[in-house]
């Protein structure tokens, strides 16, 4: 007589992974904790996933950090004084665009659009961590363009906020384009158009 054998684990780090999926595509909102019931681990009960996640929330949140730490490090470059600030700005515009028009994921930035699934005001602390990675970015920007002044490669007259909003502003709408299909060529050509803006101040 054949036995049966053990059934298999719950795979949590794979839960999350296909957590975010659904979060990317659809938003927090629009996520129902039957999508997310359904979709992860190929379904498992609303007690099992209480047990492992304890809310809708708290699994957001997580989700959130597993982007910021796999998909979200495009905006790494900032961070790498190997580079120059403006080649930083540019490897962070380029590889974002290429992360967000990828295959095998929803299209655009799950911290960019996210934002702008949260709907009820209610729910700031829902939105604290996608505002936070935001205000991550735009600090990295503000940092390039700082650390240009300082080398001199922008003259010292130079609003570091705003040229930093400049960029910050094309990298939020590089996730409503990509959603639209615009591909990934049109894209970077406009990235190199819209570096015209650094290259007018350095002269």
């Amino acid at each position: 007589m054949a036995t049966m054998g053990r059934p298999r684990a719950f795979d949590r780090a794979q839960g999350v992974d296909e957590a975010m999926m659904l979060f990317w595509e659809h938003g927090y909102d629009s996520t129902s904790l039957s999508q997310l019931k359904a979709g992860i681990g190929g379904g498992i009960t609303a007690p099992s996933f209480y047990a492992a996640f304890r809310s809708k929330e708290a699994l957001f949140r997580e989700v959130v950090d597993r982007y910021l730490a796999t998909y979200g490090r495009v905006i790494d470059p900032l961070y790498d004084v190997s580079l120059s600030p403006r080649e930083a700005i540019v490897s962070t515009l380029k590889g974002s665009a290429r992360m967000q028009c990828a295959d095998g994921h929803p299209k655009g930035c799950m911290v960019g659009l996210g934002v702008m699934s949260v709907c009820a005001p209610a729910d700031v602390r829902i939105r604290e961590p996608l505002d936070t990675a935001r205000a991550r970015n735009r600090a990295g920007l503000h940092a390039c363009i700082e650390r240009a002044i300082d080398l001199g490669d922008l003259p010292a007259g130079t609003v570091a906020s705003t040229l930093a909003a400049v960029f910050e502003g094309f990298l939020l709408g590089i996730s409503t384009m990509a959603r639209d299909g615009i591909s990934i060529e049109v894209i970077e050509g406009a990235i190199d158009r819209l570096m015209a803006v650094w290259d007018v101040q350095s002269v």
